[in-house]
């Protein structure tokens, strides 16, 4: 990935995670207003990641922000709303884990 990919991957991420985290925060207080600005920021995070996907391409792009998706929505879950990963589900995060990292290992040529 080249370093703006990497940049704009990066905002969409955080756009990703906030929008997730404003769905809990839904779930827990089911408040209109906060529905729709996550239904916004994942509009957002969509067309950001529509460059991605035309400098990366389709698989790349979004195999990497569903996995790293997944793990940053994990951390926060964790982190701010106190929910606990069984040991399965830890397992499944470290392949996940390591399958961005065989997806985004750079390759000698492009397929």
């Amino acid at each position: 990935m080249t370093l703006t990919s990497l940049l704009w991957l990066t905002g969409a991420m955080a756009v990703f995670v906030l929008a997730n985290a404003g769905l809990r925060v839904y779930v827990a207080s089911p408040h209109l207003p906060v529905l729709v600005g996550a239904l916004l920021l994942f509009t957002c995070g969509n067309l950001m990641m529509v460059r991605i996907m035309r400098e990366q391409g389709l698989a790349l792009a979004i195999a990497v922000s569903s996995v790293l998706q997944l793990l940053l929505i994990t951390a926060v879950a964790v982190l701010w709303f106190g929910e606990r990963p069984g040991g399965t589900q830890l397992l499944g995060l470290i392949f996940g884990l390591v399958a961005v990292i065989l997806i985004a290992w750079p390759q000698g040529g492009r397929a």
